[in-house]
């Protein structure tokens, strides 16, 4: 067949595959859903994914009363990442076919780190447990902040994760090297000759060759109004009814809110709100902490959206009860304070079924004149390369492609860990 791949090709390509493999480090630990090429094509690469349910339990016998309908929120998911790597080799630099390899490591590393760093950002931006500590890092209670946070709001117990800042992760290396120092101790040899972290306080930690940063805040703080009759609460509710008739799925991880003024918000900030208090999720116990919120958006003058939503079961539905995050002891103007008070690098933790990504696949036809191959990872990311070779100047194109999405599911299962915070 006219342009098919030589051995070598397909020898360096599988070679590309498996360091591609090798380079999803974050991918491997979120939830993966694999989508059906056709379904997605006609629903224009979107799918609503369910989010978990949270039930009610009562007591006595007679539960008359207390049967209701269960609300099934869920997000939507998009494959809307489209990465492609093109270069073009010549008839004369394709007699070194070395210099071919190296450009194929690099093209693998690129669509890796795109893969990487869009895991990154969905939990850095979409993150709403938010810690922050006024050290640099380099403590053990610094990552046990993460866990209790997650604890005290019921996040599961297993399968959490941290990704670290190069220097954060380093400092926190350089600490275990001197407090746990003694001959033959291998978290401390690891530390010191490897500046290896690995599993502390339940998250397994890998370090970033780069990181999200976040902004520092300036400027006087808004307020809000948590009276009820503000409206800045939320009502889960699985669908909304347009005035036509329609029924239409709702993304219940947002809520838009009226403060005094937004001039000093901006999407990232992480604050929390006077009066506002964290509850479990499943006992809806308060954990004496004020909930952690991020701003995602910046509306208007005076409104702003948020994650999670301000659920505080102040409308008095079924749905509040169930799905409850917070106690709220109401205020005209409750203070918004902004954690961010110093500039710094985001450090990610999050449980595996928060983040989760979504592999696509192209259907590059076989016949049209171009070789192609395929294959995919064990997250089932699959990655397409092509081959052309124009006669009229000898050259020879080459693509390597993948198609994918990634989704912060619940942000309240994932957050964000902030060093050197001025108090």
């Amino acid at each position: 067949m006219a342009n098919s791949f030589s051995k070598e090709e397909r020898v360096a390509f599988e070679d590309i595959l498996e360091g591609f493999n090798d380079a999803l480090v974050l991918s491997r630990n979120v939830s993966v859903y694999r989508t059906d090429g056709t379904m997605m094509e006609r629903t224009n690469n979107v799918i609503w994914r369910p989010q978990p349910y949270i039930a009610q339990s009562f007591s006595g016998m007679d539960q008359t009363l207390n049967f209701t309908e269960f609300t099934q929120l869920s997000v939507p998911s998009t494959l809307g990442f489209q990465r492609s790597v093109p270069w073009i080799m010549d008839a004369l630099e394709l007699r070194d076919s070395l210099q071919e390899g190296r450009l194929g490591d690099a093209a693998k590393q690129q669509l890796a780190s795109d893969v990487n760093r869009a895991v990154m950002n969905v939990a850095a931006n979409l993150g709403s447990l938010v810690v922050r500590t006024t050290a640099s890092a380099g403590s053990y209670d610094d990552v046990a902040a993460c866990d209790t946070i997650m604890n005290e709001q019921g996040v599961q117990m297993f399968d959490r994760y941290l990704a670290l800042s190069s220097r954060d992760y380093n400092g926190m290396a350089g600490n275990l090297a001197v407090a746990t120092r003694s001959f033959g101790n291998q978290i401390s040899d690891e530390a010191y000759r490897r500046g290896f972290v690995g599993t502390v306080a339940g998250f397994q930690t890998y370090k970033f060759d780069y990181a999200n940063r976040i902004r520092a805040a300036t400027g006087a703080d808004p307020t809000i109004d948590t009276q009820a009759a503000a409206g800045n609460y939320w009502v889960p509710v699985a669908t909304s009814v347009a005035a036509t008739g329609e029924s239409a799925n709702v993304d219940n991880r947002f809520q838009t809110v009226t403060v005094s003024s937004t001039a000093n918000l901006l999407a990232g900030d992480a604050i929390t709100i006077d009066g506002v208090v964290a509850v479990h999720h499943i006992t809806k116990q308060s954990t004496g902490e004020l909930k952690t919120f991020r701003v995602v958006q910046v509306l208007t003058g005076t409104t702003c959206v948020i994650t999670p939503p301000i659920i505080s079961a102040q409308g008095g539905t079924d749905a509040e009860l169930q799905y409850q995050n917070v106690i709220v002891t109401p205020s005209a103007a409750a203070t918004v304070d902004r954690l961010n008070v110093d500039a710094a690098p985001i450090n990610c933790f999050w449980q595996k079924d928060a983040l989760e990504l979504l592999p696509g696949r192209y259907a590059v036809p076989s016949d049209a004149g171009a070789a192609v191959m395929r294959a995919s990872t064990d997250q089932g990311i699959e990655l397409v390369m092509q081959k052309q070779y124009d006669v009229n100047t000898m050259k020879t194109k080459y693509r390597l492609d993948c198609l994918f999405g990634v989704v912060n599911k619940q942000p309240e299962m994932s957050g964000i860990l902030l060093f050197g915070q001025t108090p």
